[in-house]
């Protein structure tokens, strides 16, 4: 029962520690920050291949290689709507004090779907979870330096934060989403691929990789293998 909650909480307090280290680190120019968001995406490349894409492809199904690729189009179009919060940038105007609904939809969205293929059993928690840490982080930088109320910057992260678990709970209580888990988790895999690939030829300046970010990288490769 117990891990059974953590598929709900873990995604929460992964918003929350982002919202914590946006305090005291500045995404984007931290060495430190810029670390964690390459481990994140070494690690969530990482899962996907060795456990999401092994899954959906138990069964022969030519059906499953179009959901992927429709997964990484849609991808294509949350980060034109987010603006690529969710590979470490961010470009909105913060002078604006209009509340960006775009950017929310976009990252819900985006969290919702990653909730669905979430297990237990599975490593792909973790992935997610380092995965949102950066992302939260540099949401809530640029939260926080917007126009924006208090109260709208903690409805923001609220419902971002809680749309991982509702993905979840959607999977675990809906029968039709169970029925075509397989090519939802297509999808989710597509989205992943984009996501992680991007953060990790973009997480080097022009593109080259110094002895930290490599090791780091090789790192979140073999914990996703071992543990």
């Amino acid at each position: 029962m117990l891990t059974d909650l953590y598929i709900y909480f873990l995604p929460v307090l992964a918003v929350i520690i982002g919202y914590v280290i946006s305090i005291f680190l500045k995404p984007g120019s931290s060495s430190g920050f810029k670390l964690l968001l390459a481990f994140s995406g070494a690690y969530l490349l990482a899962v996907t291949v060795l456990e999401l894409l092994p899954d959906v492809y138990r069964e022969p199904d030519s059906g499953i290689g179009v959901f992927i690729m429709l997964g990484l189009l849609l991808q294509i179009v949350l980060e034109f709507l987010s603006k690529g919060v969710e590979h470490g940038h961010l470009h909105f105007n913060q002078k604006s004090t209009a509340f960006p609904i775009l950017l929310l939809i976009s990252l819900s969205l985006h969290s919702l779907l990653e909730g669905f293929p979430l297990d237990k059993d599975n490593h792909l928690l973790h992935g997610v979870v380092v995965h949102k840490i950066p992302v939260a982080a540099i949401l809530s930088v640029f939260l926080v330096q917007s126009k924006l109320s208090k109260a709208k910057v903690f409805l923001f992260l609220a419902f971002f934060a809680l749309m991982t678990p509702l993905g979840s709970w959607l999977k675990n209580s809906v029968p039709v989403i169970s029925q075509y888990s397989d090519y939802i988790n297509a999808v989710v895999i597509g989205i992943f691929l984009h996501v992680s690939t991007t953060i990790l030829f973009e997480s080097s300046k022009n593109h080259s990789f110094n002895a930290s970010k490599l090791g780091v990288i090789i790192l979140g490769i073999l914990l996703a293998y071992f543990i």
